[in-house]
């Protein structure tokens, strides 16, 4: 029997699957703080640990918040002890997403997880004064790769977020840095202060510094194989897809974003036949949302065409979205080393 194809697949969310979706995914989701492994030579990442750690306690700690109605009408809700906002400042592969989700993982519920553009999603599925209805009775909300890049939704989600705090909820966040900032080495965190700056004292800023883990003393991407190679490979595996890259190009740019994750539902290795550089920034960017989803899902990645490491032309990886790149590259080479 043929190998299914990603471009049969038409995912469709509704609202309350949408909120039910906002969990960690399955590559974190027995992500912990105790299975996050500090780099010996960087401690910013024991103490980034503890910094975390002591967010999510301290969330437990504090009484579950009065109803946002009764606060409408002079109840009030105290200002709590300490801040209420956390933000995990640093490169690509220091190990911010698992920070984020062990946090998640060890405060109390109701809460939500999800990335940014879940998030933006689910305001523009729900309006604005819904998302804000449903999301305030979490006690806390983790947000992963917060777009700085994007100015009407980051401006979107601050709203949000005052909202959300005004009404108690504790929110815990990573990001990607600005355009202009092209070092995959630098920080973001004064850029999403200023962009969140009605909110910024009452974020705290944990730094977590290092290489990228993934690549540890490993080796390269694996070499692209034939194309006889692909389709056996994709006959062999059960819960293979296998698509010629172009036709998924087309395809990703008829979903949202949002979508990409329900696309790989049920999808347990991923072969792409014929890959070659992309042919410009807004494919360039899906292919970075779309590389984000397998790697969250841990789904092996196997290709025929151009190396993974080309599959951004240089110009982009020079440019205002370097670090996405980079990441993409990082993380896509991780999945092909699993499928060897």
């Amino acid at each position: 029997m043929p190998a299914a194809a990603l471009t049969d697949r038409f995912p469709e969310l509704g609202a309350d699957e949408l909120i039910e979706s906002l969990v960690p995914p399955p590559r974190f989701g027995r992500a912990r703080f105790s299975t996050y492994v500090p780099n010996p030579d960087e401690p910013s990442q024991a103490a980034a640990v503890e910094a975390c750690s002591a967010f999510a306690r301290g969330i437990g700690e504090r009484p579950a918040r009065k109803s946002r109605l009764r606060s409408l009408f002079g109840g009030g809700i105290p200002e709590p002890v300490g801040k209420m906002g956390l933000y995990l400042d640093g490169g690509f592969g220091v190990g911010k997403t698992h920070l984020l989700a062990s946090a998640w993982h060890e405060a109390p519920s109701p809460k939500a997880y999800g990335t940014f553009v879940e998030l933006t999603h689910l305001v523009g599925a729900l309006g604005f004064a819904e998302a804000v209805r449903r999301l305030s009775e979490h006690r806390l909300l983790a947000i992963d790769e917060f777009e700085l890049d994007d100015p009407g939704d980051t401006t979107l989600v601050s709203r949000l977020l005052q909202e959300l705090m005004n009404a108690g909820v504790h929110i815990a966040a990573t990001s990607n840095t600005l355009p202009d900032k092209l070092g995959e080495g630098r920080f973001a965190a004064e850029d999403f202060l200023r962009e969140i700056q009605a909110l910024s004292q009452r974020f705290g800023v944990v730094r977590v510094d290092g290489p990228d883990y993934r690549h540890r003393g490993l080796p390269d991407a694996p070499p692209p194989v034939s194309d006889e190679e692909l389709e056996a490979s994709a006959d062999a595996h059960e819960g293979s897809t296998l698509d010629d890259f172009d036709a998924l190009v087309e395809h990703l740019a008829k979903l949202h974003p949002s979508r990409y994750g329900k696309l790989l539902d049920g999808v347990r290795r991923v072969h792409l036949r014929q890959v070659k550089p992309a042919p410009d920034q807004n494919v360039g960017l899906r292919l970075v949302a779309f590389a984000d989803r397998l790697y969250d899902r841990a789904i092996p990645v196997m290709v025929s065409g151009v190396p993974l490491p080309e599959l951004f032309t240089e110009e982009m990886v020079n440019g205002g979205y370097r670090k996405k790149y980079l990441r993409a590259v990082s993380r896509l080479t991780a999945l092909a080393r699993d499928a060897v």
